[in-house]
């Protein structure tokens, strides 16, 4: 018997030597792709960053006598007026574009290793989380966030300087009587800012390509971006508006204000096309501005849809050649736009929707499991049975590991879209409650566009996090909560293990917002795993109510989907990295074709010379190129989705999520027991944010802590001063702070 076990075991000898080897030569194999993917990645990062250098000290350059006559000639000899400006203005920002594809399609084949350890540096660096300026017309801005005003400012100076010293000597070649020379002056300036203006519009509409490749590649959420593009648009405005301005006054000093205003050339400047795209963009500047827009939403959400008049105007003012400075940027943001339009289009399940005692809503939506999404995401939400027109941003309360089918809203009502949306949960309740039918009226149904947000999940890169939220603004550090608590259950390696959420509210009824996240039945044994502490100050209330302990149901209303599990569309830019970055490369393959064809055989063949419509047809190839090129993806993209969908089964999911949420919202009063036990709440007070970092850097001593803020600006305002104030006067053996801002109002 032993010689036949020593037998066995010599011919196991070698198979297990075998095992080894292969499973070692894997290993290899793996260590060497990875490092090869990481070399091709930091190849691509680099030229996309050379390319943007140069981009920017083009256009630093552009107002510079010399460039017209080195740089300029020599593309113009090679492109064309029209094809110099193209390729040296718009054609980097679309390398640059189509390279960020590559880099983030290399991103998805990275190892789970690469994404765990990726997940505990924080990439961001000092630069984005070092506020700079905490209070000012800006608001709270971070170090990078400056040096890019800073060179907004400078180029600006720069340009006005070299300009009005151009005018100053073209003027003085002339022999003009003085009259004549103030009228010339003024018209000189005002082309000049024009022309810098021109360059402000270059940026404007990237921020605000909500899930452009470009916010991808840099890890901007677009609710971050969003103020950028408020930057620009205040800049651009003032520019452009001095540029009308100053030649109304020359026309008027003319005696010919009313014929210039209504002159349209076909060689030169269509004046009228300039008067009425400055107007329109005067129109939606005004309606922007935040007290008119905090008090009529509505007015500013419709003004705002007439970017479209203002850019065909703007080409047909300006002519091909220089409405190619712009084409790129404009580009993206229409790229982006059709996505979204074709994402609107699908109408959502709403599995579930419930009416909390504070007010605020709660919408649990369907999603097909291949859509993915962050805990600080955003969605854009319409209700049709509401309005057909207005969309309205609200970020995900729900984590990714809550359920692949579903994702939570909490939706506070503030004001007649939001209330008009709670009284229809609560009449469709009332008719589920006395069995009667729905009504058609009173069913809800839902367009989504999104979800949006940053790249990766940040929130992991920090292993201690100080959460500080306002009202509402509990709502992204919910889905935080729920997403951490999650992965400590499943035994993720780097999460963070010290959490300290401080909740300013008003009123005590808003504890119920607490109650949707049930940590015990999450992860039973998270005070093991995770130190987790909330602070609660309820400012307008000095005692708890008498009611307190007596738990208010929410008032829940379950909807029957009218189709089988009908999800969110995929059709998004945060998509599928394969199918997105196929749209963005086709649809500028297809621009690059369209205009040159339409350059050789229309334009040239015709003899065709007028600007306004030459611009007219510069931008249709934009749109001819996104219907078509892209279009075609778009069409392929959803089939795919469709089949994908076929081979999920949602329906046990969708239902078993249905479920859980049935039994949160009947359990309700010992989930809010469950989170109290760890809530100390304190009434008539506020937080006094300097005891808090004191007391952080006392017990956590020297580590790197994420603060991240949600609510409103006086708030951001506190902490990030308190931020800058404890990292200018940092001992060795205390934190570092690093400052995070979500957007509390889009």
């Amino acid at each position: 018997g032993k010689g036949r076990q020593d037998e066995g075991r010599r011919e196991q000898e070698p198979l297990l030597g075998v095992g080894v080897g292969v499973k070692s030569k894997e290993t290899s194999i793996g260590l060497c792709s990875s490092l090869v993917v990481s070399v091709i990645k930091w190849i691509l990062k680099a030229l996309i960053w050379v390319i943007f250098v140069v981009w920017v000290c083009l256009i630093f350059i552009f107002p510079a006598p010399f460039s017209d006559q080195t740089l300029g000639k020599w593309l113009e000899a090679i492109f064309g007026i029209t094809g110099s400006l193209f390729v040296a203005f718009s054609g980097p920002i679309l390398i640059i574009a189509v390279l960020s594809v590559a880099h983030l399609l290399l991103s998805d084949s990275a190892s789970p290793q690469h994404v765990r350890k990726k997940a505990i540096e924080p990439s961001f660096g000092r630069l984005w989380t070092f506020p700079v300026l905490v209070d000012g017309p800006f608001g709270v801005v971070s170090a990078a966030e400056f040096i890019g005003i800073v060179l907004f400012v400078a180029f600006v100076i720069w340009a006005v300087t070299v300009y009005t010293i151009q005018n100053f000597n073209l003027i003085s070649q002339f022999q003009l009587p003085t009259l004549l020379q103030s009228s010339s002056l003024l018209e000189l300036t005002g082309l000049r800012f024009g022309t810098i203006g021109l360059f402000c519009l270059a940026f404007l509409f990237l921020p605000v390509a909500r899930g452009s490749v470009l916010l991808r590649f840099i890890d901007i959420p677009f609710e971050h971006a969003t103020r950028y593009h408020v930057w620009l648009g205040h800049l651009t405005m003032i520019l452009f508006t001095l540029h009308g301005l100053l030649y109304l006054i020359f026309w008027a000093m003319q005696g010919r204000l009313v014929q210039e205003v209504l002159e349209w050339k076909d060689i030169g400047i269509a004046n009228l096309a300039g008067v009425i795209s400055l107007l329109t963009g005067l129109f939606m500047w005004v309606t922007s501005l935040h007290p008119l827009r905090k008090q009529y939403f509505e007015l500013f959400f419709y003004t705002h849809q007439l970017y479209i008049v203002f850019v065909v105007f703007f080409a047909m003012h300006v002519g091909d050649f220089i409405f190619s400075i712009v084409a790129g940027g404009i580009f993206i943001f229409f790229l982006d736009r059709f996505l979204r339009f074709c994402q609107s289009r699908r109408t959502v399940d709403i599995i579930s929707a419930s009416c909390l005692p504070c007010g605020t809503v709660e919408l649990v939506l369907s999603k097909p499991a291949n859509l993915r999404y962050n805990a600080l995401s955003f969605i854009f939400l319409q209700v049709r049975e509401l309005s057909w027109l207005q969309w309205h941003p609200f970020s995900v309360s729900s984590s990714p590991l809550d359920g692949k089918f579903h994702l939570s809203v909490l939706i506070k009502v503030l004001g007649k879209w939001t209330e008009q949306l709670r009284g229809s949960i609560l009449n469709s309740f009332e008719e589920q409650n006395q069995e009667m039918p729905l009504l058609p009226h009173s069913k809800i149904t839902a367009s989504v566009e999104g979800p949006y947000g940053h790249e990766s999940p940040y929130h992991l890169m920090y292993e201690n996090l100080l959460l500080v939220a306002g009202g509402i603004g509990i709502s992204p550090f919910l889905a935080i909560l729920n997403d951490i608590l999650h992965r400590v259950n499943d035994g993720t390696l780097y999460v963070p293990r010290n959490i300290l959420i401080v909740w300013a509210i008003k009123r005590s009824d808003e504890l119920s917002l607490l109650a949707t996240v049930d940590i015990e039945s999450i992860c039973p044994s998270f005070s093991d795993k995770l130190n987790l502490e909330i602070q609660t100050y309820v400012t307008r209330e000095s005692e708890p109510p008498v009611e307190e302990g007596k738990v208010q149901k929410a008032v829940k209303y379950s909807i029957l989907p009218v189709s089988k599990g009908r999800g969110m569309s995929v059709l998004v830019g945060t998509g599928s990295n394969i199918w997105s970055g196929a749209y963005v490369v086709f649809s500028t393959i297809g621009f690059v074709i369209f205009v040159s064809l339409l350059e050789i055989y229309y334009i040239n063949i015709l003899g065709i010379t007028s600007w306004w419509y030459k611009g007219l047809l510069f931008f249709a190839c934009i749109l001819a190129s996104i219907f078509v090129f892209g279009g075609l993806v778009i069409v392929l993209w959803n089939l795919w989705e469709t089949r994908i969908s076929t081979m999920e089964e949602p329906e046990e999911d969708r239902k078993a999520a249905e479920l859980q949420h049935n039994e949160s919202i009947t359990s309700k009063g010992t989930s809010q027991e469950n989170i109290v036990t760890s809530n100390s709440i304190q009434y008539g007070r506020r937080p006094d944010f300097t005891a808090i970092f004191e007391t952080i850097a006392r017990r956590w001593g020297h580590v790197e802590v994420g603060v991240m803020v949600c609510g409103p600006p006086s708030l951001q305002t506190s902490v990030a001063k308190e931020c800058r104030s404890q990292s200018l006067q940092r001992r060795r053996n205390h934190p570092v702070f690093h400052f995070n801002s979500h957007s509390y109002d889009l």
